[in-house]
């Protein structure tokens, strides 16, 4: 899952940093400059900005400076985020192969207990670490009303459904998730947190702080394509802020878990 959990504390790869990884390494992802002007532009009725890399290439991922186009840029209206601005923005572009249908996708992405256990990459301890040390379904956004993952058959267009997942940082968070489309050929998810975000009982993101969307579109037989957008709000504590390699590491984690790649394989995007 793509979740909302590009978060702390993160090294110093700046958003013009460019590191391209072999292309013959799928489940890798680079580093990419693209024109700032205009921020991220995810698949709603154009090509997106980042561009999809080709097939069988790595993913495209960014870390977007403020620098490039302020503080308050306008997200995309097909996001349905009407707070401008940001603190931390990473987006994911990538084309991956999948046999599966739309439903298939689904199920992974509900399947929200598969997230505990996923590893990313720590800049600062340069090694692989636990991302998300627990996660559950929830009945409802109050905590501690654990149900078994989400199904495909629940997950209809429309649909807000709620979980908990356990950061190994900032410790337990509740989310919202929204399935803001559902067809044979695109699904469209955002989440956001509905629960206040410490680090080290120090509040860092309130609720709707943390943001995130996934679109995934079906190019051809076996071809999907996905793109994602992960913000924190522009009034978001600034310990978040200015650590991009490690968001960027955990943005490819959530893509990798998506699409069915191991989310410690070698070599991380950001090292």
């Amino acid at each position: 899952m793509f979740l909302a959990l590009i978060l702390l504390p993160f090294c110093t790869a700046h958003a013009g940093r460019r590191s391209d990884i072999s292309p013959t390494l799928p489940g890798s992802a680079r580093i990419n400059d693209v024109p700032p002007e205009l921020g991220p532009q995810p698949p709603c009725g154009n090509e997106p900005t980042p561009p999809y890399p080709r097939l069988d290439d790595p993913a495209i991922v960014k870390s977007w400076s403020e620098a490039g186009f302020g503080r308050d840029w306008r997200p995309p209206a097909c996001t349905g985020w009407a707070a401008e601005g940001f603190t931390t923005l990473v987006t994911t572009a990538a084309r991956f192969r999948n046999a599966s249908d739309a439903e298939g996708l689904l199920r992974r992405v509900g399947a929200v207990s598969e997230l505990k256990g996923m590893r990313y990459w720590s800049t600062t301890h340069k090694r692989w670490r636990t991302l998300v040390v627990d996660a559950y379904a929830l009945d409802t956004s109050q905590a501690g009303q654990r149900r078994k993952d989400f199904t495909p058959e629940e997950m209809k267009e429309g649909k807000v459904l709620y979980f908990e997942q356990v950061d190994n940082l900032s410790g337990k968070a509740a989310y919202r998730m929204h399935i803001a489309a559902v067809s044979a050929d695109r699904l469209v998810i955002d989440i956001e947190n509905v629960s206040t975000m410490r680090y080290f009982l120090v509040p860092i993101l309130h609720a709707g702080e943390m943001q995130s969307i996934c679109f995934l579109d079906r190019e051809s037989e076996g071809v999907w394509r996905y793109y994602s957008i992960v913000r924190t709000g522009k009034n978001a504590n600034r310990l978040i802020a200015g650590n991009q390699s490690s968001a960027v590491n955990r943005a490819v984690a959530f893509y990798r878990h998506v699409v069915g790649i191991p989310t410690d394989r070698e070599p991380p995007a950001a090292p």
